[in-house]
């Protein structure tokens, strides 16, 4: 059960008192609401942690579908004593989003944008709108919203409210309070109330009236009156102060605003249903200047000079991010633009035209050249490069949470931030305390407003080390405030810093800020534990001295976490950037806007998994099983995912276990063993068409393997590519060998593909063999944890081919599925086995091949429009930019689709239960865009699965870049 408060002055109840009966709490939930209601233990572990250190498994989960939801659910905890959390997108990294309570979570449904009035210049949003969702609605008017965290493209506007979030452009609009109008919040209580700013009058007028709102008013007046000098003095004026809850609001120079007093107050005073906020002009154009300094001190101790010039947004990191970045392979070619130096400096301009915000860079430069020792300076004028550069300073988090041989680090002491003036000496100071405890750390954030971001290598495991990360956190408190600083400057208090929040405003603040919740939340219900009346910074730790997990035996090696599967499961902090809707990761999430079904919420499961105490039964456990069953195995997260998850490894893991001593499913056997069914068929393929594609025996098959009715067996092909190859005459004189790769989908299936590649090949000038018997790389064995066979797959091809591994040949693959089994899973299978190191090394898609290896390939020309869509393996392990290059020498006009995952994922989209999340994730963009293609288009897709899911969907006759390849040829020799 929860402990009591910490704080023995607060007038807080303990957190374990009024409880009632929750299972009847959930029984009438289920009865009055139109949401979800999910108390079971599974959900319960889902929600238990979020991006930061801490751990509390709530009461039970509530997705509200309506308003009206809200108000029920908070009238029926009321009623039962239960306390109530409510959630955006989990990304907090103070413990805010995790408690003994019932949670709201609001992304799923409440999360529309409502309205944007470009002639006030606000928008309406409900709390689990995404950021981004409401930029790009802004932006067709040529507005925006100012504050925007590096979770942009996930967080919800109710969670930055709640934190009150900041952001590099925060230099140019302010932190969210400052960009909030109204809000429209529901107390413990059930009473409902817009709030905003309050003249004389309106105040007068509101505590004339009877009830709940005329004395919170009244309260609220009272406090205001008897702390306002209190405010005005130890409330640091600084760009950056998060800490603490915003009494200044209340001030009458500030308009008695009750709604931005309330932002930042992270769930513990109210429920937010709607928030009116502020848009400002959006920049039509944008320039980023970069400004290399010898440190990162010398770079902090210049932003008040560049902040003169007025910029949108100025960041700073220092050359032990760029080091980290390099050891982790995260944006190597980014990182590469960077100008010479040991910290930088991104300084934004913006500007009604491109000339008019490169002049205010220039100028700039200009004034920076006069100093005695300028900085290096790079301009950039291509908004596709100041991406890149951007995502250098935003991947801080992925950069340096799990750095090969190195501790793993993690927040809480990961946002202070002192006055820009002070930012130089600051830096030092905070170096100096690093190493004072034995920390080693990078330095970045948003130096513009002298907010300082970092995660610090400390041990939360041992006592000795809680001791020392909480005397460290003491002490790095008194040092910002010494220089005038806040304890938070972005992320809030929640419970890491709450406990140090006196040393910062002392004790009657302290006592204005418990007065203030009081106001609001006279039980103290409403996210309790956090801000005021908390737990002191090293309770509920997610690890802790208890965390002990146990030794699992594993298929998989993990090289990168030293073999250890517990570590691998901390690899996930929480952050989310898995909850996105643009990319590949993650595509199951993006259809069904589930939680359980983001690499976040597996990661979470397993990590509960192993812990056993919420989700018991180890490898058997129902719920991670229903969780890891929907994933599409895209390995999207391996590419996308800031610490590289690796959620396709981990499933393929957790089948293989879950299965063991059982049956799988029929569905398993077919698709699974596939190559072996396609070779066994392939003997008689007329006889194997016929039992598949002529009813009723088609409609049989599919119900006895539990494929979809809306689903076509795929035929096979009359001649096998290995059967026509033996009776095709080879160019072997004086040729390079090599060998092309027959797997299993374009040898038996779709053979016109693998017998394009070989006349590209050849016309490139190579002797082109293949295996001598049936090999397969084994990938459908993975998605249904079969990893013995798999194993036993991939001993035989090194057996097969011992001599050409060993010789270097080259083997050129073409599907991006079987290709990345060899980078990926082989070397993780077979770790120790040399051989498969080497073969690892000569794997190539036709792409890469006809880049690196065939020097002086006379690409033919194709000047024709196409619309690519990348298989997920190919985007996420394989990369594309072969690919495009290619595309690029052919002459070819072509758009590369943000399509994700086509849905179809091997076996996926033909399960008959995955069908629905199979056609969500094709429709989301890859299906739209390829029928809206102007006739005459060619449809570009390497995977099988991707042509599959074409096929079966559309008009469209999709290709493989073989296919392309050889059409060119073909059309450059006048063959048709």
């Amino acid at each position: 059960m929860l402990r009591g408060l910490v704080d023995t002055k607060s007038s807080a109840p303990p957190l374990s008192a009024g409880f009632g009966d929750m299972k009847q709490l959930e029984a009438e939930l289920r009865r009055s609401i139109a949401g979800e209601v999910r108390f079971d233990s599974g959900s319960r572990a889902l929600y238990a942690a979020d991006a930061s250190n801490y751990r509390q498994v709530p009461i039970g989960v509530v997705i509200p579908r309506t308003i009206e939801d809200v108000i029920e659910t908070v009238r029926l905890c009321y009623r039962y004593g239960a306390p109530v959390l409510s959630r955006g997108g989990g990304t907090s990294l103070c413990g805010q989003c995790c408690n003994v309570a019932v949670v709201m979570d609001f992304s799923k449904y409440l999360n529309r944008v409502l309205e944007v009035d470009s002639r006030t210049k606000t928008a309406r949003v409900q709390p689990g709108c995404v950021l981004d969702d409401l930029r790009h609605a802004a932006e067709k008017q040529g507005l925006t919203f100012a504050p925007d965290p590096a979770t942009h493209n996930h967080n919800t506007l109710g969670g930055m409210i709640g934190n009150n979030s900041c952001g590099p452009h925060s230099v140019m609009g302010g932190e969210t309070v400052h960009n909030i109008i109204e809000l429209d919040v529901l107390t413990y209580d059930g009473t409902r109330m817009t709030v905003g700013a309050t003249s004389d009058e309106q105040l007068q007028e509101i505590l004339a009236q009877p009830g709940r709102r005329g004395d919170i008013y009244a309260h609220l007046q009272k406090l205001r009156d008897r702390y306002a000098n209190q405010i005005r003095g130890r409330f640091p004026q600084i760009p950056r102060r998060v800490s603490g809850y915003n009494l200044e609001a209340l001030l009458p120079e500030h308009g008695f605003h009750v709604a931005q007093a309330l932002v930042g107050s992270e769930a513990t005073c109210v429920v937010i249903l709607e928030a009116k906020v502020r848009l400002l002009d959006n920049p039509a154009a944008r320039s980023l200047l970069v400004l290399g300094y010898k440190d990162v001190y010398e770079a902090g101790d210049h932003v008040p000079e560049v902040l003169r010039h007025k910029p949108i947004a100025l960041e700073g990191m220092d050359d032990r991010l760029i080091a980290d970045m390099t050891a982790v392979h995260l944006h190597p070619d980014n990182v590469k633009l960077l100008p010479e130096g040991g910290g930088w400096l991104l300084v934004e301009f913006g500007g009604d035209s491109k000339g008019d915000s490169d002049a205010q860079a220039r100028r700039l430069m200009e004034a920076l050249k006069q100093a005695e020792h300028p900085p290096s300076m790079k301009l950039f004028d291509d908004p596709p490069v100041e991406k890149m550069l951007w995502k250098v300073r935003e991947s801080g988090l992925g950069a340096t949470a799990h750095v090969p041989d190195k501790p793993i680090t993690w927040e809480g002491w990961e946002d202070s931030a002192v006055p820009p003036e002070n930012l130089g000496q600051y830096l030092r100071k905070l170096r100096a305390l690093f190493e004072k405890y034995g920390y080693a750390c990078d330095l970045y954030g948003h130096f513009g407003q002298g907010c300082v971001h970092t995660r610090i290598d400390f041990d939360l495991e041992t006592a000795d080390g809680i001791r020392t990360f909480r005397a460290f956190l003491h002490e790095a408190a008194r040092l910002v405030v010494s220089l005038g600083g806040s304890i938070s400057g972005e992320h809030g208090d929640g419970q890491s810093k709450a406990e140090l929040l006196p040393i910062m405003f002392g004790d009657e603040l302290m006592q204005a800020f418990r007065e203030f919740k009081g106001i609001w939340d006279p039980h103290w219900k409403m996210n309790p534990g956090k801000v005021v009346g908390a737990y002191r910074a090293d309770e509920n730790l997610r690890l802790g001295t208890d965390y002990n997990p146990p030794v699992l035996p594993v298929h998989f090696h993990y090289p990168r976490d030293n073999g250890d599967f517990s570590r691998t499961l901390l690899r996930c902090v929480g952050v989310g950037e898995c909850r996105k809707k643009e990319g590949t990761m993650c595509p199951s999430y993006m259809a069904t806007r589930e939680e359980m079904h983001s690499t976040r919420g597996r990661a979470h499961l397993l990590f509960e998994m192993v812990r056993g105490e919420v989700i018991t039964g180890g490898w058997k456990n129902e719920s991670v099983h229903e969780a890891l069953d929907l994933c599409l195995s895209c390995k999207g997260c391996k590419g996308e995912c800031p610490v590289n998850v690796d959620m396709a490894t981990y499933k393929a893991e957790f089948m293989s276990h879950y299965y063991e001593g059982r049956l799988r499913p029929a569905s398993a056997y077919a698709f699974g063993l596939i190559d072996r069914w396609a070779r066994m068929a392939s003997h008689a393929p007329g006889l194997a068409n016929f039992l598949t594609q002529r009813e009723p025996f088609a409609a049989l098959a599919k119900k006895i393997v539990g494929i979809a009715p809306q689903r076509r067996i795929t035929s096979l092909a009359g001649e096998s590519f290995a059967s026509w190859y033996g009776k095709h005459p080879r160019k072997q004189q004086g040729r390079r060998r090599i060998i092309l790769w027959p797997d299993t989908f374009n040898n038996y299936f779709h053979p016109d593909t693998a017998r394009a590649a070989l006349e590209v090949l050849e016309h490139a000038g190579f002797d082109v063999a293949i295996p001598k018997v049936h090999l397969c790389c084994g990938r459908p064995l993975y998605e249904f944890g079969m990893l013995d066979r798999a194993k036993s797959y991939l001993e035989r091809v090194l057996d097969v081919l011992a001599d050409d591994i060993r010789a270097g040949t080259p083997i050129v693959g073409l599907e991006p599925a079987c290709v990345s089994v060899f980078r990926e899973e082989m070397p993780d299978l077979l770790a120790r086995n040399e051989q498969a190191k080497r073969l690892r090394e000569k794997v190539f898609l036709l792409s890469e091949f006809l880049e690196r290896e065939a020097d002086g390939f006379p690409f033919p020309k194709l000047e024709r429009h196409a619309v690519v869509h990348g298989h997920c393996h190919h985007k996420s392990v394989l990369k594309m930019d072969a690919e495009v290059s290619v595309m690029n020498k052919l002459g070819l006009d072509f758009d590369l689709l943000d399509s994700g995952c086509c849905g179809m994922a091997g076996s996926f989209g033909f399960e008959k239960e995955k069908y629905a999340v199979s056609m969500q994730c094709a429709e989301r963009v890859l299906l739209p865009a390829v029928r809206n293609a102007p006739d005459g288009t060619l449809v570009i897709a390497d995977g099988f699965s991707c042509r599959e899911q074409l096929l079966q969907t559309t008009d469209a006759e999709p290709l493989h870049l073989a296919q392309v390849l050889r059409m060119a040829l073909h059309q450059q020799d006048g063959k048709h």
